[in-house]
């Protein structure tokens, strides 16, 4: 009796390990369920050139601060989805970007100078827009920097002074987001 007792304890603890060892695992999850989607929020010129306007947009895989960062000012540069104005010539290529303590340094190839419109309202609306990006998306992110070609610049097109890092202004949105304070713009254009 202990004998076939003995067995069927063997037969069932061998019966186990063959079910571990022979059945797959469950398949991964589709690619699509895999995905990490981020809400961002990008600003953009009202249709009327008046101020800032936030878009929420969808970013996906962005795991990786570097690669947020990246995809939210590629997502700047792709133009808005609503009824607003882009601020960057769509032309301009992003060639990188590199954090530095709470400063984001964003590398733009020379199109982003050359296909500017100029002009002081458009250069701020620029400057702001990527600022404003920035603060509201990555909060520890507190001034940029723009290069081109990976050189700092003096300026876009004579216009607003680069030479310093910019911090974010919320008095140019003409509707504010959630988390930046409610302010109305005090400068327009005539």
């Amino acid at each position: 009796m202990i004998l076939w007792a003995f067995l069927l304890i063997l037969v069932v603890f061998g019966g186990l390990l063959l079910r571990h060892f022979l059945i797959a695992p469950a398949p991964p999850p589709p690619a699509e369920l895999q995905r990490q989607l981020r809400t961002i929020t990008l600003y953009f010129a009202a249709a009327d050139g008046s101020g800032l306007v936030a878009e929420a947009r969808e970013i996906t895989d962005c795991l990786a601060e570097e690669d947020c960062l990246k995809a939210t000012v590629q997502a700047l540069l792709d133009g808005p989805v609503g009824n607003l104005a882009a601020v960057l010539p769509p032309q301009a290529t992003l060639r990188g970007v590199m954090v530095a303590g709470s400063e984001l340094q964003i590398d733009f190839d020379r199109t982003l100078i050359d296909a500017h419109p100029g002009g002081s309202w458009s250069e701020i609306l620029t400057v702001q827009s990527l600022a404003d990006t920035v603060a509201v998306n990555f909060p520890h992110l507190r001034q940029i920097r723009i290069l081109v070609e990976g050189a700092a610049i003096e300026t876009l097109k004579g216009h607003v002074d680069l030479r310093q890092p910019i911090a974010p202004d919320f008095t140019l949105v003409l509707t504010a987001p959630a988390g930046a304070p409610p302010t109305t713009p005090t400068e327009r254009p005539k």
